[in-house]
């Protein structure tokens, strides 16, 4: 048996003696995108890092110097929450302070010169309600247009700002549709809305004309309020654009004519700066877009020039994994027309930038798990067929253009959770910046620490399957299986970052670590996505099994006599399917993390046309589909170890899934462990629980497959 190294509860040390450690991943740096300053030649970025002895998190913003790759601290502090360049010169920015010493719960809005010798910031506005994601422009007048989002008070559409709100009696709610509640909080009166104000002035001094417009009042709807950002986008500011000129805001709202707990439809509207008008619809039923694009609205981007505004939307109205095709809206005043860009494009953009000539499309999009940049004229034909020029090594988190023509790259990868590089199409990447060559805690990681493999399907598919490699591997050796399922279930998960799933972490518990993009994965084809409708447990199930097979029997260094299983969401539905069926007798243990085990129940879940898409029908019109692929109809099978992870602020997923797996498995006398966390969600995001998330679960694998001598006790609750 292979040596043993003592694994104990949250808080002590973890396994892995080399390479990365549990501790050293949740407090390394995390490093926020670049924000690249107008002359090209440095970009600010923040830097979170967290103190196990003080149980604290600082957060330090810093430059980063394109040229040389070498990070310097910016002279202002953790209060500061976002920060524009904008201004006077190419060195002006105005930066969002998250505190507001004269109102409570609000923000304040500073300027200042990064250019000069000191740095001599200037308050020009003290906002009443906690005002983010800001954008802003300097106009040709040299007045300062800014927008930014914030919760709405549903009566009068004013900025709502929750410290200034008289608490009510009562703890109730009352509802008359749905949502009830979203991912992990339930639906209040306000909604959120997109504000636009004016800093007036120039020549290093502005001030603030004193008020915030609400850009959707006066929209009209039948049963969805408008809201932009979309409920449960998390404040995108990807949801809105200010124009160049600072003369028009582009937002998307969800349809006002459909139940949006049913429907992912979204519309994409344009609207005066001041607010003078009514905002107008660009696409969606009514207006010039093809009478195909029906489905869900986003990124929508002005040129340079204001006269064109770029988009994505989806087909489907209540399928959030369509594909998103790309448009073009030609701007005349509130006058749009749309027309299509390289419409059979067989890939989903998920962002875009115009290029600084207005001529092409600078879009993001997935390719085999991975985020990637793609040029696509503005103007491209259907057939056009665009090129990735990033390539497969990272996954892409946000870019800008360099004046030089180049893209500045903000991405991350299985082995660094942060990299900057800059890269021409068709050239190899210059790295400017990797969190691995600098963060002690990532010392241990490299690029040759994954590799992949293909296989065919029963239905003749490609299927690929990532590989993560454990610290100092040595192909001589035999090493357990971590089968890993991600979630979804149109989803990847590839060669990238996670503090959440992080698989290089998972292999330096002594596993070789596998990650397979079953059949609906996205980033395969669209067909190949669609293929899961209806189908939760079949195809994808067999998917699985060949590839276990095929490293079974073609891979030495692996010992799936020693194999465990984990996924979360969908991977924790099909960790369930799995351990009523014959692969789960494969297993030695299995995770199951925030995922279901009765389809029938569904109906508790939040985005109802999630399910009703997946299961292709209702419940009470298709109701053999939901029974077909239901795990718990099949768990008299169940014999496999399984630890599961249940969290009750999970509205998604709900927590009476994870006990109901529990609870048969105690039932059956199964070997079974549950753990929950109160005040998480459908990810576990504080770090002292991620600590125990992790210890727990490595434990609990360990142990199984012969690593561990003991399972934690310590807090184990016994009746």
């Amino acid at each position: 048996m292979a040596m043993k190294t003592a694994v104990l509860a949250a808080g002590l040390l973890l396994g892995s003696a080399q390479g990365i450690t549990v501790e050293g991943m949740l407090a390394a740096a995390r490093r926020s995108t670049g924000i690249l300053s107008p002359k090209g030649d440095r970009a600010l970025f923040t830097e979170t890092k967290f103190n196990w002895t003080s149980n604290k998190a600082a957060t330090a913003w810093y430059f980063l110097d394109i040229a040389s790759g070498n990070t310097t601290k910016a002279p202002f502090g953790s209060a500061v929450s976002e920060v524009v360049w904008v201004g006077d010169t190419d060195d002006s920015i105005l930066y969002v302070n998250s505190t507001n010493a004269e109102i409570p719960g609000g923000v304040a809005l500073y300027t200042a010169d990064l250019g000069s010798a000191s740095f001599e910031p200037k308050l020009v506005a003290s906002l009443h309600a906690p005002l983010s994601g800001i954008k802003a422009v300097k106009t040709e007048a040299g007045a300062i247009h800014f927008v930014g989002n914030a919760l709405a008070y549903g009566n009068n559409g004013t900025a709502y700002n929750a410290e200034l709100v008289t608490a009510p009696k009562t703890s109730g709610q009352l509802y008359d549709s749905n949502f009830v509640r979203h991912w992990n909080y339930y639906i209040k009166p306000e909604r959120y809305s997109v504000f636009s104000g004016v800093l007036n002035g120039g020549n290093g001094s502005y001030s603030y004309s004193g008020e915030l417009t609400n850009l959707l009042n006066g929209i009209n709807y039948t049963i969805t309020r408008p809201e932009s950002p979309v409920q449960g986008s998390s404040s995108d500011p990807g949801d809105y654009d200010l124009s160049p000129d600072g003369s028009l805001v582009a937002f998307r709202s969800k349809a006002p004519q459909l139940p949006k707990a049913n429907y992912t439809a979204s519309y994409i509207y344009i609207v005066p700066h001041d607010g003078s008008e009514v905002a107008v619809q660009v696409n969606g039923p009514g207006t010039s877009a093809p009478e195909a694009a029906q489905g869900a609205s986003g990124y929508p981007t002005f040129s340079h020039d204001s006269k064109k505004l770029a988009f994505g939307q989806q087909d489907g109205i209540d399928y959030e994994s369509d594909r998103f095709k790309l448009y073009v809206a030609d701007i005349d005043g509130l006058n749009s027309t749309v027309r299509s860009v390289a419409e059979d494009w067989d890939s989903s953009p998920s962002g875009l930038l115009w290029s600084p000539d207005d001529v092409d499309l600078w879009v993001t999009s997935e390719l085999h798990a991975s985020i990637r940049l793609w040029l696509v004229p503005e103007d491209a034909a259907a057939d056009f067929k665009p090129i990735n020029f990033t390539g497969p090594d990272t996954v892409l988190s946000d870019f800008a253009i360099l004046p030089d023509g180049s893209a500045f790259v903000s991405a991350a990868a299985s082995w660094t959770s942060r990299i900057f590089y800059s890269q021409y199409p068709g050239q190899d990447k210059r790295i400017i910046f990797s969190a691995h060559e600098f963060d002690p805690e990532l010392k241990g990681l490299k690029p040759d620490s994954v590799s992949n493999f293909w296989i065919k399907n029963d239905d003749g598919d490609d299927i690929q399957t990532f590989v993560f490699y454990p610290t100092n591997f040595d192909p001589s050796k035999k090493y357990p299986l971590a089968f890993i399922i991600h979630g979804g279930p149109q989803s990847t998960q590839g060669d990238n970052w996670s503090v959440r799933w992080n698989l290089r972490l998972w292999a330096d518990q002594g596993f070789i670590v596998t990650s397979t993009q079953f059949t609906g994965s996205p980033s395969y084809s669209q067909a190949f996505t669609d293929k899961i409708q209806a189908n939760w447990g079949g195809t994808p199930y067999t998917d699985l099994v060949k590839v276990f097979e095929h490293i079974r029997d073609n891979i030495p260094y692996i010992d799936t006599d020693r194999a465990i299983a984990a996924g979360a969401s969908f991977g924790c539905y099909m960790t369930n399917w799995i351990q009523g069926h014959a692969l789960g007798r494969a297993f030695k243990a299995l995770v199951c993390h925030d995922g279901k085990i009765n389809q029938v129940g569904s109906y508790a879940t939040d985005e109802l046309w999630f399910i009703q898409r997946d299961n292709n029908g209702t419940v009470w019109n298709e109701r053999a589909n939901y029974e077909l692929w239901d795990p718990l109809a099949h768990f008299a099978n169940a014999s496999t170890p399984e630890f599961i992870i249940h969290n009750d602020l999970d509205y998604r997923v709900v927590i009476a899934e994870g006990l109901q797996t529990f609870n048969v498995l105690q039932s059956l006398g199964v070997p079974s462990r549950f753990l929950h966390f109160p005040d998480e969600g459908h990810w576990v995001t504080n770090r002292q629980n991620s600590l125990l998330w992790h210890g727990a679960i490595f434990n609990w694998i360990r142990y199984w497959v012969g690593l561990e001598d003991e399972l934690l006790t310590e807090g184990v609750i016994t009746q």
